[in-house]
């Protein structure tokens, strides 16, 4: 069985499966607050592996990139509570509470939070809503959201900076990050997003830096990467081409010959 989200309400998100299961490659978009009820998840994103396990509550940053692996309890349930901390909602109340701030936020932490008996209570209280106990109007979801952005500035004042900052992420440089973060299969607007650049910019950047354009870079990294390892891991395609950004593995057998003139069993 594989693993569903059902959406509660339009930003309460709730994940349940009983089987291991690997989520696709996921842009971030907003940030969102979100405690593990049962089972562990494990995050892939630019900076290494992040393990979120039960009772592990935590707040994922906008703007980037995550892959992930769901892995059910001893008990055999994964669940996975979120709610979606959306520019809009924090744009206004940042404007009722005169909220300006001078700085961006510069902490590079993994966002994670001891057991907090205010953050337990809050996820306690939206408990009701999955187990359709009860149903929730558009204002009270807002309420929600809000008495949310109220609990993490209680515990960390520091986040304001990183909560109302809404300006676009600056250029940074490509390619450092696509060396990154070149396993990733998402669009390349996701990545000119996440680069800073407008769609036309990203690819005019990309030709400047690489000399030759996104769509086969890519497919000529994650192969190259593939032959490594292959050749030297002695690692099995099946075992890795999803972790290198190929959907199916008729395509990356199909694609490793076209660029090598071998198929994979072929290496020496």
């Amino acid at each position: 069985m594989e693993g569903n989200g059902e959406i509660i309400f339009d930003k309460l998100v709730y994940s349940c499966a009983f089987e291991k299961y690997r989520g696709h490659e996921e842009f971030i978009p907003e940030h969102f607050l979100g405690i593990q009820l049962s089972g562990e998840t494990h995050a892939y994103h630019a900076l290494g592996k992040t393990i979120v396990t039960e009772n592990n509550i935590v707040l994922v940053r906008r703007n980037q990139l995550i892959r992930s692996m769901k892995y059910p309890s001893k008990e055999g349930k994964y669940q996975f509570l979120s709610i979606t901390l959306d520019k809009e909602t924090l744009q206004q109340y940042a404007i009722e509470n005169k909220i300006v701030i001078q700085n961006r936020y510069e902490g590079k932490e993994k966002l994670f939070f001891e057991p907090n008996d205010f953050l337990q209570n809050y996820f306690v209280s939206l408990l009701p809503y999955i187990n359709k106990s009860k149903e929730a109007t558009p204002r009270l979801a807002d309420l929600k959201i809000r008495e949310a952005i109220e609990l993490l500035l209680q515990i960390r004042p520091a986040f304001k900076d990183l909560l109302f900052d809404f300006s676009e992420p600056f250029k940074i440089d490509l390619v450092e990050y696509m060396n990154q973060n070149y396993m990733f299969n998402v669009s390349v607007d996701a990545f000119s997003k996440l680069t800073g650049r407008s769609l036309s910019g990203f690819k005019r950047d990309f030709a400047k830096a690489f000399g030759t354009t996104p769509s086969i870079w890519l497919r000529g990294k994650r192969l190259d990467e593939a032959y490594y390892l292959i050749k030297h891991k002695k690692q099995k395609p099946v075992d890795f081409y999803l972790d290198l950004g190929f959907e199916n593995l008729s395509h990356f057998y199909f694609s490793f010959k076209q660029k090598f003139g071998l198929t994979t069993s072929e290496i020496p």
